[in-house]
């Protein structure tokens, strides 16, 4: 009876759990909620919410082909004072397992992020950024997670799209959706969402976020030399590819959204502070934004004694004001005015009209020792750029992650950036390269790679360090950049330049785009105050790569587009100026470094390589060069200049010299037993030979199976023949057998038989 019960018990258990678990899973697909967008040519964009991470504020899982990518949104709210910016982090990661691999590390886990990563987290974060509505500073996270890659498309735009449907259907305050694209252009027909193989086909790789009504949000691509008419019409077709995108995005937040939380406007300043802060320093700061005669340091300088001022004097007289409040109000206050002057009177803070560009001055060569230098400065920016030479070993190697996801690229040319905290006066501990120096340096990378001729001997590394700086070091860089490597002789399709252009709007109270100024060449206060950073790069027929940064909600198509002609043409100014410092790549230095290729006879590899390759290290080390294998008999030197060179090739013939008489093919020759061996004999032909094996199979026509056997001792002289060198080992061929056949075969020919 008690058995009988246990088993009831059990059943009822087992039936109840079940149900359970039949529950969850209906729960489950009631949730998940998906929507398409496909988009011109037929390919499709899937967005799914509602089965995935559903205890973050938002999550979607965007798919395109088979890659597919989880992004989850959270925000909190932040305690304390605002920090003056929105505290938003994208933490964007690949994982080996998406695309079926393990990582080749020691531990095998993910390590610390890649430039890939850092490049793909910049691009989220710019295409979702200016939608944050004004005045919330929540921390919020988005987490992105590769959930698996096909190879076919880069995950990069997927993770866009992936975060704005995240955020569209949390209850986060955000002004979107927004929709991103791939843009392709293959024999001037553009392609949406092109593959991995269709982009080594395309002379343009542009990434389009747009907003509703086709406004521009970020802009990021690269090209070979792309027309500037066949850039705008590859901006247009995917802006309007990206309504496609938002259409859906909107359909899945009108389905499986929350009502967005309300939030308190950190940055409203009391209406009586600000109007005390307005009438104390708007005609000062009027008057400092008119003075022609300041530099960075000097503006930035009377701009910060006023705000003291301000303060004092606001504080003294009481009422609700705080420190924080009037700080506040001043910098709202500022930024009013520094745009007012733009909009109303066309008035910048160093003097030049809308379309003029700072003074110029490059310099090359600066230090002998140097394989390619330049010095470029644009106003107050100053960029230094240096070229150095090497083996072409000392490349990354491929990683496999990165070439399933887009992020492996030929790494035969490296640009290094970095912005030094004394450029722009400031002092800060030196620490890990950041996202921003990463950001920059992919960037001017980007412009400067499609020049470099397709088959170059060595591995260029480019580095470009910022000396001072005050707007645009990244576009300073690409200007440096084309001029280093011209002095270093590298050939390059022809010169770069790079340009930024700036943006002031107005709007009015419906929202509506009522008035707008472009600046070219801008300043680090204009930047800082305008709407938009635009950054353009290229030749004087093409342009090789773009970047564009919105601070508000979207751009008109109209804007952009005549950004892009403002920008093409101080890019044709800039590479003016610069053909009168260096217009050709400067022929060979005597301090270039010299590659050589020698053949090495295989029997003569062992005497390069010597015992542990203690040879190869000693002429490393004694002369400087690197010496590397490419197959079996094909050795590489890289030197880095010809006297090194010279002295290794002197050391490399010392070794690959002939010691040897001609021994001729056939020939029969003395031999001296020098060791016996279980296999056969080791033998040599002269003095200064390297005892070569002469094998058990090869001393007699019988079989033997040890040499003593045949009474060979060592120091005994025998007959062998030379059958010349083993084409793989390089080892020589001698036998005593055929002498001895052949011995036997003339007996045999001249014994008579009995009749």
């Amino acid at each position: 009876m008690t058995v009988l019960r246990r088993l009831c018990r059990s059943w009822s258990i087992l039936r109840t759990q079940h149900t359970r678990r039949r529950l969850s899973t209906r729960a489950f697909l009631c949730d998940k909620v998906d929507v398409k967008a496909e988009f011109s040519n037929g390919r499709t964009l899937c967005l799914e919410s509602g089965g995935y991470a559903r205890m973050a504020d938002g999550a979607a899982v965007a798919t395109l082909g088979n890659t597919s990518v989880l992004i989850t949104a959270v925000s909190k709210p932040r305690p304390g004072p605002s920090p003056g910016f929105m505290p938003l982090t994208v933490d964007y990661r690949q994982k080996y397992a998406a695309a079926g691999r393990i990582p080749s590390n020691y531990l095998r886990r993910e390590m610390a992020p890649t430039d890939k990563e850092i490049l793909t987290g910049r691009v989220i974060d710019r295409s979702v950024r200016p939608l944050f509505p004004e005045g919330f500073h929540g921390d919020t996270q988005l987490s992105c997670q590769l959930m698996a890659v096909d190879g076919l498309y880069d995950p990069d735009v997927v993770s866009i799209n992936a975060a704005s449907a995240a955020l569209a259907v949390s209850d986060i305050p955000w002004e979107g959706p927004v929709g991103a694209v791939r843009v392709g252009l293959i024999d001037g027909e553009v392609i949406v969402q092109p593959t991995r193989r269709e982009l080594t086909k395309s002379s343009l790789n542009l990434i389009v976020t747009a907003a509703d009504h086709k406004l521009i949000v970020m802009l990021e691509g690269g090209g070979d030399n792309v027309l500037q008419q066949d850039l705008m019409k590859a901006i247009k077709v995917g802006t309007k590819e990206c309504q496609h995108v938002v259409r859906a995005i909107q359909q899945l937040a009108k389905d499986a959204g929350k009502p967005k939380r309300s939030f308190t406007n950190v940055i409203t300043v009391p209406q009586e502070v600000l109007q005390a802060v307005s009438v104390l320093s708007e005609t000062r700061l009027r008057s400092i934004f008119t003075d022609f005669s300041h530099d960075k340091v000097s503006r930035d300088e009377a701009v910060n004694t006023l705000r003291q001022d301000v303060t004092q004097k606001v504080m003294e007289e009481g009422g609700p004001a705080d420190p924080h409040t009037t700080h506040l109000a001043f910098s709202q206050v500022t930024r009013r005015v520094f745009r007012e002057l733009l909009l109303d009177q066309e008035t910048r803070c160093d003097g030049r009209t809308l379309d003029e560009l700072r003074p110029i001055s490059c310099n090359v060569d600066l230090f002998r020792p140097l394989h390619g230098s330049s010095l470029f400065q644009r106003g107050q920016t100053q960029v230094q750029c240096t070229v150095a030479f090497d083996a072409p070993e000392n490349m990354p190697k491929l990683d496999p992650l990165l070439e399933a996801t887009g992020g492996h690229r030929d790494r035969n040319f490296i640009l290094h950036y970095t912005f030094p905290s004394f450029a722009t006066n400031e002092v800060s501990r030196g620490g890990p390269l950041s996202r921003r120096e990463v950001g920059h340096g992919a960037l001017a990378e980007k412009a400067l790679r499609p020049l470099l001729p397709p088959s170059f001997p060595f591995a260029i590394l480019l580095t470009s360090t910022v000396l001072e700086s005050n707007g645009s070091s990244s576009m300073a860089s690409v200007c440096g950049g084309s001029l280093a490597l011209m002095d270093a002789g590298v050939n390059l399709v022809a010169p770069a330049a790079g340009v930024a252009i700036g943006l002031v709007t107005r709007y009015d109270n419906t929202g509506s785009l009522v008035d707008y100024k472009l600046m070219t060449d801008i300043l680090g206060i204009e930047d800082y105050m305008g709407d938009m950073d635009f950054k353009l790069a290229g030749t004087s027929k093409g342009i090789t790569a773009l970047q564009a940064d919105m601070k508000v909600a979207g751009i008109p198509l109209k804007v952009v587009m005549e950004a892009v002609q403002k920008s093409t043409e101080a890019k044709s100014i800039i590479l003016t100026i610069m053909e009168d410092t260096l217009s050709q790549p400067r022929p060979n230095k005597d301090i270039m470094p010299v590659l050589e290729k020698v053949d090495v006879p295989a029997h003569k590899r062992s005497r390069v390589m010597g015992p542990g390759g203690i040879h190869m290290r000693r002429i490393q080390a004694e002369t400087g060069v690197q010496l590397s294998w490419e197959g079996d008999n094909v050795l590489s030197v890289f030197a880095p200049n010809p006297a090194a060179m010279e002295e290794a090739r002197e050391n490399l013939q010392e070794l690959l010299s002939d010691h040897e008489p001609n021994l001729e093919f056939g020939g029969v020759y003395t031999a001296s037993v020098v060791e016996l061996r279980p296999q056969g004999v080791m033998v040599t032909l002269y003095s200064t030979m390297n005892p070569v094996l002469l094998h058990n199979s090869q001393l007699d026509t019988r079989k033997v199976h040890h040499p003593s056997a045949l009474g060979l001792e060592v120091g005994q002289e025998i007959k062998v023949k030379y059958f010349g060198r083993d084409p793989a080992s390089g080892q020589m061929r001698l036998s005593r057998r055929a002498l001895q056949a052949s011995n036997l075969a003339f007996k045999n020919l001249h014994k008579t038989e009995p009749i």
